[in-house]
């Protein structure tokens, strides 16, 4: 898909999931499973599509759409991690290539990971999306999933 078309798309699923969280919930943890299951419906790249929540001091898995998820997540391993000590969006063409990544399904090729802000600031997760193919993702998609976390606490926009 090409960047415009991708963009495109993107917005109409924020709109989508905005006007789904505005009219019936108030529960990020609702916001979350709502953006998973929009997203993984209708971006066919997304073979995985769900948050990890900072839980005691870890990782542990929260709403997720797709096969069997891995429940925690070792400090200082993996894509997840490595987004959230970094504060930055992080896209990885190969997973395969990156230091520590951490194999939750053997048929994950690329990953992107969106770190997670609650209304005070405070990092509380992250959003991560595997897919199926080498090189999936780029900054469309970077930044517009950055727009569409921020519906989680902020749904107003």
């Amino acid at each position: 898909m090409d960047s415009e078309k991708k963009q495109q798309r993107y917005q109409r699923l924020y709109k989508q999931i905005q006007d789904l969280i505005l009219k019936s919930s108030n529960n990020p943890i609702s916001n979350m499973a709502t953006i998973n299951a929009v997203l993984y419906h209708k971006m066919e790249y997304f073979f995985w599509c769900g948050f990890y929540l900072l839980q005691d001091g870890k990782l542990q898995v929260g709403p997720y759409q797709g096969s069997l998820a891995c429940i925690n997540l070792a400090k200082g391993t993996g894509v997840c991690q490595a987004a959230l000590e970094q504060q930055t969006n992080l896209v990885v063409p190969d997973v395969e290539a990156f230091p520590g990544h951490i194999a939750c399904d053997s048929r994950s090729k690329s990953e992107i990971v969106i770190p997670l802000r609650n209304r005070e600031n405070k990092l509380v997760g992250v959003l991560d999306v595997d897919s199926k193919e080498l090189d999936s993702f780029d900054v469309v998609d970077a930044t517009e999933l950055e727009k569409i976390v921020r519906l989680v606490y902020f749904p107003e926009g």
